[in-house]
């Protein structure tokens, strides 16, 4: 299938029958939305159903740019945290790692300032209390993961971990990365390339390798949906939009952890390894990993045992986020479908990336979606572009039924 949408931009891919609405959508994220470079994958019982791509790779590179290949991957900022999340719940699954254990029964140097009694649980669940620094961390720092670390270490918590949430916007990655690395030896980078990426066939890194930079766009912003002619659902409350512009709230501190701000294009960082924010993804990547989160994907195996998928999507925190200042829902290292960050339905999980990208998979459905994109809006975990996706998959399930089992 090709579609030339407005504008001469050119959509390619297939979707299966009953999912026209996927395609009409993703078209209209370049006609009404804006949208410069991006694809979106569907997979439905561990087959592809939707495999979607166009515009050019680069959203600085015009009209004439190179153009978005089917392998063509991006940044993904935090939907890198769901990547993370299924390296400890393997782990766990494994028997090497348990949830309910401290912290630093595995990192003793944790243990610092009253955070003793952290659960390893409380960290997947945004529940630890560290997530800003109060020195923040350089570029280079942030990409060493002994320094990170120890700094995390080091930090008081902002509140006595266990007892309520916020989103560790940066500092969620650290705390996984060290956990993973304390408990196997091994960098997460390479743990999930041996453990996972590379047995599934994934387009999916931790710290992205030289012989892969060919293949990823670069990153930039897009203009609000208003001025390329959409409309915007939902626009911040006040008191959201004065947490993320005073330089003194938890917010601010959180999201500002790295500073300067690295350079999101440039070769140092992509190849740098930090787990909550700078994996490098194909919407197949992000696609394929959840669907391997909730079955077999192509007739192979399956990632997650039955028990562990109940960790991974059952509540483990909920209500006021002192950082992202709107009510949240979290399992073990994932968002879960509320207000805040909409999924499908609500046994959805997955975890959204700010500014745009989204992956998720929905167990009863049996569905996993992927969607990846170069052109970043403000927003942290409903973006417009990724939302019409999701309800528009929502529509073809309601004209595609099908009788499934329970999922387990």
């Amino acid at each position: 299938m090709d579609t030339e949408a407005r504008g001469g931009t050119a959509v390619h891919g297939t979707v299966a029958p009953g999912y026209e609405p996927v395609r009409d959508a993703f078209v209209r994220n370049f006609t009404a939305l804006g949208e410069h470079g991006g694809a979106v994958v569907v997979y439905r019982d561990g087959r592809r159903v939707v495999d979607l791509w166009g515009g050019t790779k680069d959203v600085d590179g015009g009209p004439d740019g190179a153009p978005w290949e089917q392998g063509t991957a991006q940044v993904v900022r935090s939907a890198t945290k769901g990547v993370a999340a299924a390296a400890l719940l393997l782990l766990h699954q494994r028997g090497l790692l348990d949830l309910d254990a401290p912290v630093a029964a595995y990192w003793p140097e944790f243990k610092a300032h009253g955070k003793e009694r952290a659960r390893v649980r409380d960290v997947l669940a945004h529940r630890v209390g560290v997530p800003a620094l109060d020195r923040p961390l350089t570029p280079a720092d942030a990409a060493s993961p002994e320094v990170a670390a120890a700094a995390v270490a080091a930090q008081a918590p902002f509140w006595e971990p266990g007892t309520d949430h916020g989103y560790h916007a940066h500092t969620y990655g650290w705390l996984v990365g060290e956990l993973v690395r304390r408990v196997t030896g091994r960098d997460i980078g390479a743990f999930v390339a041996d453990e996972v990426a590379r047995p599934l066939g994934l387009g999916l890194w931790l710290g992205l390798p030289d012989a892969e930079a060919g293949r990823v766009g670069r990153l930039g912003p897009l203009a609000p949906p208003a001025a390329s002619g959409g409309a915007l659902r939902t626009r911040p409350k006040p008191r959201v939009t004065a947490a993320y512009t005073d330089p003194a709230s938890l917010t601010r501190r959180a999201f500002d952890v790295i500073s300067p701000a690295p350079d999101e294009n440039g070769a140092a960082y992509r190849a740098a390894v930090l787990p909550a924010s700078n994996g490098v993804a194909t919407a197949d990547g992000l696609a394929r990993l959840y669907a391997a989160l909730i079955g077999p994907v192509d007739g192979g195996t399956r990632l997650l045992r039955p028990e562990t998928l109940a960790l991974a999507r059952g509540e483990a925190s909920a209500g006021g986020d002192r950082v992202l200042v709107v009510p949240t829902r979290f399992g073990l290292g994932y968002m879960l479908h509320g207000p805040a960050a909409p999924l499908l339905a609500p046994g959805s999980f997955g975890h959204p990336g700010r500014g745009g990208a989204l992956g998720f998979a929905d167990p009863e459905a049996g569905l996993a979606f992927g969607y990846v994109t170069n052109g970043m809006r403000k927003g942290v975990t409903a973006d417009e572009r990724a939302q019409g996706l999701v309800r528009a998959v929502r529509l073809s399930l309601a004209g595609t039924p099908q009788t499934r089992p329970s999922p387990n």
